[in-house]
């Protein structure tokens, strides 16, 4: 279980996260990666999980949940204060392995994080 000051909850916040900030996906995921402005107001890096009923009947989804929860507690420390994630689950999130799962999320992180190429594309 994420502590209370480490999850999203409101819409606003999850629709933000997905609107302005960074995507990266990678197997069975999506990352959401947003920078906060308000760094001062919200200091913990903040994590919220998208699981639709694409993914399965809800034991599946709450299962999808509960392994994804556990890949990212640890790695919120990691991120700088005020950072949002926002981690979506594809339907073949249900059927990957643990170990899978956790290395998608992990190039998926690194993928949001990598600073923006300002050259343009090639």
């Amino acid at each position: 279980m994420l502590a209370a000051g480490q999850r999203l909850r409101r819409r606003e916040d999850f629709a933000a996260t997905i609107r302005n900030g960074r995507r990266a996906g990678r197997g069975a995921l999506v990352v959401h990666y947003m920078q906060s402005v308000e760094a001062r107001t919200e200091p913990a890096p903040r994590a919220g999980f998208v699981v639709s009923k694409a993914v399965g009947n809800a034991v599946v989804r709450n299962v999808v949940k509960r392994r994804l929860r556990h890949l990212v507690r640890p790695r919120l420390a990691d991120l700088p204060a005020g950072s949002v994630l926002v981690v979506r689950a594809l339907p073949d999130a249900a059927s990957q392995r643990y170990d899978i799962l956790e290395s998608d999320l992990d190039q998926a992180l690194a993928a949001v994080q990598r600073p923006r190429n300002r050259g343009g594309r090639r």
